[in-house]
């Protein structure tokens, strides 16, 4: 008899469910927005996993937590977001030796092994400045949405800088940006620059190796992909849904934690 198992990411911004087969196979997967209960936010990502996957939610052998809300869960394992991003990422990427993971409130770089373990790791989560948060204050001052971004750097023709790290004062220099008459896509390229800078010096305190694998939210936006693998001079690997890698790694652990017991 098959057996399901599930894992749930419940991060500062969304919260995502993901689940697998006893193969490891992702058969569904949800996100949604976590709000101010991320209980409620855990159902809303689960029926959607759970339908995709044409399941009840009685049926999972095991289920594991991750991400900062992990502890409230309720759930079978708690585990790190290090460990269930690494896992997810190499499972995902074999060849990944570096993960970077821009999640709405704190950036992780992780370095793994031949074997996918981690062997070095480091975070920001003292500041907005690197983070998903930080590009969508500077979408907002901006008047766009936070999902355009990507689309707006690539028509970026005018090299400017943006010198501040914090988040209050990157934004008023973003506002005197556009008054004094600068291109929107020239700020936004400014900015994924300056979030490039920060994630690489992140990254460079764990060692950067070749293939480097990029989650997160942030992951979709094109042009910080592009502002990174300048940045770096390595060409980035991204998942199908970079978003459910840490749900995805935690789904995979409760299933090896269950086949272990």
């Amino acid at each position: 008899m098959t057996k399901y198992f599930a894992g749930i990411d419940i991060g500062s911004i969304s919260t995502e469910v993901v689940v697998v087969d006893d193969a490891g196979k992702i058969l569904g997967y949800g996100i949604e927005l976590t709000g101010a209960e991320s209980a409620k936010a855990v159902d809303r990502a689960m029926s959607q996993a759970l339908a995709q996957a044409e399941l009840k939610r009685d049926q999972f052998k095991r289920l594991a937590a991750t991400g900062y809300g992990r502890e409230r869960a309720e759930a079978d394992y708690k585990i790190t977001e290090i460990t269930c991003h690494a896992q997810g990422a190499f499972t995902i990427f074999p060849e990944a030796r570096t993960v970077i993971d821009i999640g709405g409130q704190d950036s992780k770089a992780i370095r793994l092994d031949e074997r996918g373990k981690v062997s070095n790791f480091a975070m920001n989560d003292k500041c907005a400045a690197g983070t998903g948060r930080f590009l969508e204050v500077m979408a907002r001052a901006m008047e766009i949405e936070v999902s355009r971004m990507g689309e707006l750097d690539g028509k970026s023709r005018n090299h400017l800088h943006v010198s501040s790290v914090c988040t209050v004062f990157a934004e008023s220099e973003v506002v005197g940006l556009l008054a004094r008459g600068e291109k929107r896509e020239d700020i936004i390229h400014a900015l994924h620059n300056s979030v490039a800078e920060r994630i690489f010096g992140l990254a460079h305190r764990v060692g950067i190796a070749p293939r480097l694998v990029l989650t997160g939210g942030v992951a979709k936006n094109q042009g910080m992909k592009r502002a990174l693998e300048e940045k770096t001079g390595m060409s980035i690997l991204i998942p199908e849904e970079p978003q459910t890698v840490g749900a995805f790694g935690a789904a995979l652990l409760a299933r090896a934690r269950e086949q272990s017991d």
